[in-house]
């Protein structure tokens, strides 16, 4: 079985890079810094189910990008969380959190409709990341 993005995560992030492990998403909601670590291990729901050095490298693609995250965006809590109740494929989601955004202190999902990047405001987003991590950072999907 072949690994492929599974169709929700396509629809709502952007694919803009990789990691020796991960396909790299930007979700597509401009209300927070969000990014979502997608192992590419067809058929693996858990991170438990990982072989033991894709656990280790998840973890450590997973830190990397926190604390690039942390950096770039200076939030003032960063929430991590591998739910996978509506997308059973294993995806690990990083986001960003400031007091006063528009889910704070709730978790983001289901709190507000997502709120489409701009042109703009995805360039200035990627922009600060992309220092932080060049070799990850390619091209995204769309223009």
């Amino acid at each position: 079985m072949s690994f492929v993005l599974p169709a929700p995560l396509a629809a709502d992030g952007i694919r803009v890079g990789a990691t020796p492990l991960c396909e790299l998403l930007l979700m597509n909601d401009a209300q927070y810094p969000w990014f979502v670590l997608v192992p590419r291990r067809a058929g693996v729901r858990e991170i438990y189910q990982l072989e033991d050095a894709d656990q280790l490298q998840l973890l450590r693609e997973s830190v990397r990008l926190s604390r690039a995250l942390m950096q770039a965006y200076g939030g003032d809590k960063l929430n991590v969380a591998a739910l996978g109740n509506l997308v059973p494929q294993l995806h690990v989601h990083h986001v960003v959190r400031y007091r006063g955004d528009p889910a704070w202190p709730a978790p983001v999902w289901g709190r507000h409709p997502m709120r489409p990047y701009t042109v703009p405001e995805r360039a200035a987003r990627l922009a600060a990341l992309a220092k932080l991590l060049p070799d990850w950072l390619g091209a995204p999907d769309v223009p």
